[in-house]
């Protein structure tokens, strides 16, 4: 089902800002739709506006070209899963499963063909007939996606299903929710505060920031062209070094004067009209080069080595004490209070108008 959401605003009873402003928004039949954004921004209450649980104060939703703004949660042809799973405790995993299905009356073969057929997919068939309390919280969540595929809905909706799951499990639903999302060829529209759940499950990003969508589209767009200083920041770990300066000859000078960075000449160009205007470069820790010979250069002492296989990653301080986070392979060796030289890998750098925090395009 293909999710139109045009000028979409949601302003609560008693409050004089909108909670919601000028949403606008296409989700393709099919997509696995991410929203993601930091805590209050908006992304739930986006979520159960789409669902009917919150009203749409102002623009259109539309399903396949339906309005729905006025249409009953019940009648949108959509299952939601929540961050809490909100199982029945009394009843057995088959009888959670079927709970939806039994109150609308459907033929009890209809039911198990569908519990059992889900119950398959998941990987839960062995504890059908166990209680909520008495399997992990992995299968707990297993069984509420469950219980809103045997409805077999046009659209999924799930409320940070994952978050109340450890670390590894967390890494394995991902992985799960991936195939199950391919296996029904059904939209999806997932809610997280967490990143890494977006880049790796999405098709498409949802990222928002107070009540605003700041940009969306697939993941490596959001990592190799963030649109502002906030997306830069908010995706990529660790995140993006923001240095703040000038543009002056035609070169970017960071306001301390530690650092300076002849631009690529097709970035040049982008910056002619920012001669002398204040600007601010971002650059992934991933992209920084290790010694002498790569142009422009600078110095910094290695203050923390955090060692995570691979990679390291370098907390260098400049000598006016502003701090830069430097990524590199695990077999470089680098020890606390040692000064090293650094150069830049001048086509992987974005630059952003300090003033409007937008990306110079």
């Amino acid at each position: 089902m293909n999710v139109v959401l045009k000028n979409i605003g949601k302003k609560y009873e008693g409050r004089e800002e909108f909670t919601l402003k000028d949403i606008n928004l296409e989700i393709a039949d099919k997509d696995f739709c991410v929203i993601l954004g930091p805590s209050g921004c908006g992304k739930t209450t986006l979520l159960r506006m789409i669902a009917g649980l919150n009203s749409i104060t102002e623009g259109d939703l539309l399903f396949d070209k339906k309005r729905m703004n006025k249409v009953p949660s019940k009648d949108r042809d959509i299952a939601m899963v929540f961050q809490s799973y909100a199982l029945y405790p009394h009843m057995t995993v088959y009888d959670n499963m079927a709970f939806s299905l039994s109150m609308r009356k459907e033929r009890k073969k209809v039911i198990d063909e569908r519990v059992m057929e889900a119950a398959e997919l998941l990987q839960i068939k062995e504890y059908l007939y166990s209680k909520p309390s008495d399997i992990s919280g992995g299968q707990r969540q297993r069984v509420a996606l469950g219980r809103a595929m045997v409805r077999k809905p046009s659209v999924f909706l799930m409320d940070e299903p994952l978050s109340n799951l450890d670390a590894k499990l967390r890494e394995h639903m991902r992985v799960e929710l991936v195939r199950l999302h391919k296996a029904l060829g059904t939209t999806s529209i997932y809610v997280t505060h967490d990143q890494t759940e977006a880049m790796t499950m999405a098709t498409k990003i949802v990222l928002m920031n107070d009540g605003k969508i700041q940009q969306a589209g697939k993941p490596d767009e959001f990592y190799n062209r963030p649109e502002n200083i906030f997306v830069a920041k908010f995706i990529g770990s660790p995140t993006m070094n923001i240095i703040e300066g000038i543009i002056k000859e035609g070169k970017f000078v960071a306001d301390h004067g530690l650092i300076e960075i002849t631009p690529s000449p097709n970035d040049a160009l982008k910056l002619k009209p920012f001669e002398g205007k204040l600007v601010s470069v971002g650059i992934r820790p991933e992209r920084f080069e290790s010694g002498g010979e790569f142009g422009d250069t600078f110095s910094a002492t290695v203050d923390v080595v955090e060692m995570l296989g691979k990679e390291k990653i370098l907390y260098a301080r400049l000598d006016n004490g502003s701090e830069l986070v430097i990524s590199t392979p695990g077999h470089f060796e680098y020890a606390v209070d040692e000064v090293h030289s650094f150069g830049f890998d001048v086509g992987a750098i974005h630059f952003f108008d300090t003033v409007t925090g937008l990306r110079i395009n």
